[in-house]
């Protein structure tokens, strides 16, 4: 710690404040003109400051319930669910108890502290105990170091950081920006592709084009029976499928003997549709798989089509299926939606050409979000080294000089 600098802790330099809820079922104590935020809404923040909430508390419902609105430019610290997620006030606003919340003294400027606490979320949620969640305490938390220069060393932290950050925002947003384009270009050309249909092209059911068609089977109740799974199986759910990308190459249960007696193994290369939950989603088994009845399964006919060929067409068609689910409780589709529905079918010379089009482009947006990935993870480290510069006294000088050596 440089010279002048104060070895502190946060109970010394702040008044730590703790949040309540009212009851949520007494709509009295709702809708009223007190902010009032959530660790939830905090994660869902890109800006360091909060100047509304989503929900509000009325007169009522601040007078029964232990929330307390902190003073603006105040930090509103998550403590649990999860620990670390961090705000600045710029209105009075009150918090539920999954928050701290800290009133700086003096001594300490809202934003330094901001940002110490954003370079140390490993240390809190280290100090953070309990079994079902970590929740840090507000004794832990006040018993936290905290290294304090003179106010005005504080801020020209701040500035520096400010400035730095910036540029990383500006860096991560542009690199998001180049993948969603990339994205919206493939998902065009996708669409363009079936969109230009020719006469030649023969319309069929998918039924008419495979070999087997229908639902997965899991007939044992309760689904979840413990003694189904653990086997070397692997079972397909919805969300294995949405979270594939063409091809599911990997499981997150798996079925054992009794798993697979009740249920149905579909081959390698079966075209999987959710039909449930996460309704029209595709992919290709990269594996022999079971999966329950809110999945469908098409075992193509080579002599008429491609897995491949099948899975782009009906990720061209995907948002008229979800139109089609949409329902008044929860949104599905079943295999009647599939029963009368003619799709185009091209010679397969035709179908080789489309997918590997298609196959290209997909390759190419695998790559930028590779790159976007490391980019990601690269500016995610220069923003800690950052941090660490700046709280080891580091960060000190010209704001200029500092930001070339970060």
């Amino acid at each position: 710690m440089r010279d002048g600098w104060q070895a502190k802790t946060v109970g010394d330099v702040c008044e730590l404040v703790n949040g309540g809820t009212p009851k949520t079922d007494v709509a009295e104590f709702w809708g009223g003109e007190h902010f009032w935020i959530t660790p939830a809404e905090m994660g869902k923040r890109q800006s360091p400051y909060a100047a509304t909430t989503a929900r509000m508390l009325s007169d009522l419902g601040m007078q029964n319930s232990s929330a307390t609105p902190l003073p603006p430019m105040s930090v509103i610290l998550s403590s649990r669910a999860p620990i670390g997620h961090l705000v600045i006030n710029t209105e009075p606003m009150a918090f539920n108890q999954g928050c701290k919340g800290l009133i700086p003294g003096r001594s300490i400027d809202h934003k330094f502290l901001f940002y110490y606490l954003g370079s140390i979320v490993q240390l809190l949620n280290d100090l953070g105990t309990g079994t079902t969640f970590k929740e840090l305490s507000g004794g832990k938390l006040k018993e936290v170091p905290i290294p304090v220069p003179p106010l005005p060393e504080q801020k020209r932290i701040v500035a520096i950081l400010d400035e730095a950050f910036a540029g990383i925002a500006a860096a991560t947003a542009n690199a998001e920006k180049n993948l969603a384009n990339a994205r919206e270009l493939f998902d065009g050309h996708l669409k363009a592709l079936f969109d230009e249909e020719q006469a030649t092209w023969e319309r069929k059911t998918l039924r008419q084009a495979a070999l087997d068609f229908g639902r997965g089977k899991s007939k044992h109740r309760p689904r979840n029976d413990p003694k189904l799974y653990g086997g070397k199986y692997p079972f397909i759910q919805t969300g294995d499928v949405r979270n594939c990308d063409h091809a599911i190459l990997e499981s997150t249960q798996t079925y054992n003997e009794s798993g697979l007696a009740q249920s149905k193994l579909w081959p390698k290369g079966t075209v999987c549709i959710t039909i449930a939950a996460n309704i029209a989603e595709t992919g290709i088994l990269g594996f022999d798989a079971c999966f329950p009845d809110s999945v469908i399964g098409m075992v193509v006919d080579p002599k008429q089509t491609t897995n491949d060929f099948v899975e782009y067409l009906l990720r061209s068609v995907q948002a008229q299926l979800k139109a089609a689910g949409k329902g008044s409780a929860q949104d599905n589709i079943n295999l009647a939606t599939f029963e009368d529905r003619p799709f185009p079918f091209p010679e397969l010379e035709e179908q080789a050409r489309i997918v590997e089009t298609l196959n290209e482009l997909s390759s190419c947006v695998r790559q930028l979000e590779d790159l976007y990935d490391r980019k990601s993870s690269v500016l995610a480290e220069l923003r800690q080294a950052i941090l660490q510069k700046a709280f080891s006294g580091e960060l000190t000088g010209e704001k200029s000089r500092h930001c070339e050596a970060a």
